[in-house]
């Protein structure tokens, strides 16, 4: 049991440094998985690998928001406060720096620099994403079952109309029959 000081205190420093990827998050929560990931489980050793993995896992499978994952992470780090101070961290300051933007973003919508800013942010959310779905392999446990399973959602999903809770439901019997 965490002693309310120390739960405060991991509270707070989750909602800055969440507030600090927020800022730079292009693409959404995927693609600033690495930069959580560094910070949760290298810098702050708040999850291992392993619970990383597992948290980006459910909330992927959970409906709802991809931001599912800073609330998972903030309940891991200091139960209910972190979870609240996880979301405000990643949601607050990236929220208010688009509302404050998004007037002189239309007014300059024709601008060359605004152009070409646009056209960069689709490829680079792309990799951000990929590099993402990396980490999560890497930290995730790897059997011969899982590398087969990571393999066939992959091509399933990049070259096929497949829904991918056809992927998520083919892991589940995966799981259950104990293939992974």
């Amino acid at each position: 049991e965490m002693a309310d000081g120390m739960m405060w205190d991991s509270a707070w420093q989750l909602m800055v440094e969440l507030a600090q990827i927020s800022l730079f998050a292009v693409g959404g929560a995927t693609s600033a998985l690495p930069d959580i990931h560094r910070r949760v489980v290298e810098l702050n050793g708040w999850a291992t690998e392993t619970q990383f993995a597992e948290m980006v896992g459910l909330s992927q499978a959970a409906p709802g928001p991809n931001m599912l994952l800073v609330s998972l992470i903030g309940w891991k780090v200091a139960e209910l406060p972190g979870a609240v101070a996880a979301f405000v961290g990643m949601c607050g300051p990236s929220s208010m720096l688009v509302f404050c933007l998004s007037g002189v973003w239309e007014q300059f919508r024709d601008a060359r620099w605004n152009k070409a800013l646009t056209a960069a942010l689709g490829p680079t959310s792309i990799g951000l994403t990929l590099a993402s779905g990396y980490l999560v392999t890497m930290g995730a446990s790897i059997s011969v079952g899982a590398v087969v399973l990571i393999a066939l959602t992959a091509v399933a999903t990049l070259f096929t109309k497949l829904h991918p809770l056809w992927c998520v439901a083919l892991g589940a019997v995966a799981g259950l029959f104990g293939w992974i």
